[in-house]
């Protein structure tokens, strides 16, 4: 994860350490609270501040479920194919959306493109802001999206049983476009004004 010489402070700052600790975690196949505790992460500005710990251990430890709210809300473009830092920057910002009260969602979807610009690809915060959008647009439908997400999830694995695939990667069939269903992702956002 390379950082394109932008400094952060207050709570832009404790994101951009949970995004760090998170892509960490990932990396080296460990959880957040293991990085935490052997002390051998590394952040680009420190100390680590409180808000940003708290982030990064509450998107760990739901990772499961945001992951399937990623999966439901991203058409075309599993979690596993997705950049490591858009993956995980959607982790916490989701993590952020559905349990920070006291921070509103288009707060959290600003500061996460941002982010997305910092940390990602040139079509990252597109695409970040394209699934936030979409995601920020049921929840105030009132839809409970991990709901949503695990009835879909469970849908797709009876589906998969029923027709006898194999246990062939769900997104092989993607290879070959991911960089489309990507645009296709920030393109049908209704938050997307880049």
């Amino acid at each position: 994860m390379s950082e394109k010489s932008i400094h952060f402070g207050g709570r832009t700052l404790a994101r951009c350490q949970a995004l760090q600790l998170l892509f960490q975690a990932e990396a080296t196949d460990r959880t957040v609270h293991e990085v935490l505790e052997g002390g051998d992460y590394a952040i680009s500005e420190g100390p680590l501040d409180p808000f940003g710990e708290m982030l990064a251990r509450g998107a760990d430890d739901m990772r499961g479920d945001l992951d399937a709210v990623i999966s439901a809300t991203s058409s075309n473009w599993s979690v596993s194919r997705m950049p490591a830092v858009d993956r995980n920057l959607l982790r916490l910002a989701l993590y952020e959306m559905l349990e920070v009260d006291e921070v509103a969602i288009a707060v959290t979807i600003d500061e996460s493109v941002e982010l997305a610009k910092a940390f990602g690809s040139d079509e990252s915060s597109r695409f970040v802001n394209g699934v936030l959008g979409r995601v920020a647009t049921k929840l105030e439908n009132g839809t409970d999206v991990i709901a949503e997400a695990r009835a879909l999830a469970a849908k797709r694995a009876e589906e998969k049983a029923e027709s006898g695939e194999d246990d062939a990667p769900e997104d092989s069939a993607e290879a070959e476009g991911d960089t489309e269903s990507q645009a296709d992702d920030a393109a049908e956002s209704p938050e997307s004004g880049e």
